[in-house]
């Protein structure tokens, strides 16, 4: 990890670059796949099913036999610890329900908001190495609450054709309606277009490689909508003397075994912390079973000490980070001075695996320093709020010679009409 002692402001930009990949070679690869998959459908997906994971599948549809032998195949222990986790996300997330706002503006108008679901949503979820049947939880369980009808799921087989127990065992738990054995960049074309098994979908959740994420960003741009722009994950820590080295240690190894492109960084006002924390990271990353990926990472990581806990903020708050770890005394300061991060970890007992599993907060989050303009994953992100508006004659009378003044100078005279005929 690089050691960074009081840097200048003008040296932050440089500093706190993401180590993110170029893109440009991987949109043309996502444009040829796209492109097929719309004009051949299944056909497609079946080619580069095979092509990329190994497998030649003529039905990618998972069986409601393959949903009873996952349930047989995972222990007890975790089916409970999945229940735990969905009973806190659940609780979490029907506490965001918010009720019609209804409001009269002008005596004889009025004006009201409700949410509505959106119908039609598609969830990525990664397998291989990391099979993430906590995103299941995470996109599935606030989809449900808001009432979206159509909820299907893709995932990568593997080279049996078979997808991991776990993720189909959440799925089911949750209310997925249907689960596709589709990975990569087909798996996004086939819920932007459709095929002759897979639904178009109005909206696409979940996280992914680099050949995901492009395909998603290209996926905005031929109307259908996404979470949020992604990369790879990201952990910031500010700890001062009262923090735990060790856990601290923990929490940035947490994030770097994500992938070699992950970035986790320490912000500390104590220079003595600096070094225990380096030492802590060293030893702790020996045990891991994912140590070459969490070295890759860590190589590629930060600690960087300030002077003092404004600067600190003020840098943080520049970085805008995925997940923000406070371990400090004055822990009110930055509770309340934050404005940029995806998700906030409060204490030495907080730790940002909680978030990614059981607390009850989401862990779909904007990384790559979009939390300066975007939310993590909410109830909201499956809903829309629509307007209405119902206006009695006497309340036209009220704010009519206004429209029509307005509709006039802007020259629009039709709008400035519809009134007037009213009016006369």
């Amino acid at each position: 990890m690089y050691k960074i002692e009081n840097p200048s402001q003008s040296e932050w930009s440089q500093l706190l670059q993401r180590p993110t990949a170029t893109f440009t070679d991987i949109e043309e690869t996502v444009k040829e796949i796209f492109k097929e998959v719309q004009q051949k459908g299944n056909q497609a997906i079946i080619k580069y099913t095979s092509l990329f994971d190994g497998i030649t599948l003529s039905n990618f549809v998972v069986t409601s036999e393959e949903f009873q032998q996952a349930s047989n195949l995972i222990s007890n222990e975790l089916k409970e610890a999945i229940q735990l986790a969905k009973n806190n996300i659940e609780k979490f997330h029907f506490a965001q329900k918010t009720n019609k706002i209804e409001v009269t503006t002008t005596e004889g108008v009025l004006c009201w908001q409700e949410k509505r679901p959106i119908q039609k949503i598609g969830l990525y979820i990664p397998g291989g190495s990391a099979p993430l049947f906590s995103t299941v939880l995470m996109l599935s369980i606030p989809a449900k609450i808001a009432g979206c009808k159509e909820i299907i799921l893709c995932t990568p087989p593997d080279n049996k054709g078979n997808i991991n127990p776990a993720i189909l065992y959440a799925a089911q738990c949750c209310g997925v309606t249907k689960i596709y054995k589709i990975g990569g960049i087909q798996a996004i074309a086939a819920m932007t277009y459709g095929t002759e098994t897979v639904e178009k979908v109005y909206k696409i959740f979940g996280p992914g490689n680099q050949f995901v994420t492009v395909a998603k960003q290209y996926a905005s741009q031929l109307g259908v909508a996404i979470d949020m722009p992604a990369g790879p994950s990201e952990l910031l820590v500010f700890a001062d003397e009262t923090a735990v080295p060790s856990f601290v240690a923990s929490d940035l190894l947490s994030q770097a075994e994500h992938g070699k492109d992950s970035q986790v960084i320490l912000v500390t006002t104590s220079k003595e912390m600096v070094y225990k924390v380096e030492d802590e990271v060293a030893k702790q990353l020996e045990y891991l079973p994912r140590k070459v990926i969490a070295q890759q990472a860590i190589n590629n990581s930060r600690l960087i000490y300030v002077d003092s806990e404004e600067k600190a903020m003020a840098l943080i708050n520049e970085y805008g980070p995925e997940h923000f770890i406070i371990c400090a005394k004055n822990e009110d300061f930055f509770v309340n001075a934050i404005q940029n991060a995806g998700s906030v970890f409060i204490g030495n007992y907080t730790p940002e695996s909680a978030g990614d599993y059981a607390s009850g907060t989401n862990h779909t989050l904007p990384t790559n320093g979009y939390s300066k303009s975007y939310s993590g994953v909410n109830l909201d992100s499956f809903l829309k709020a629509m307007t209405f508006q119902k206006i009695t004659e006497a309340g036209l009378q009220k704010i009519g010679k206004a429209i029509e003044i307005m509709a006039e100078a802007e020259g629009l005279q039709a709008h400035k009409n519809a009134i007037r005929i009213r009016l006369q």
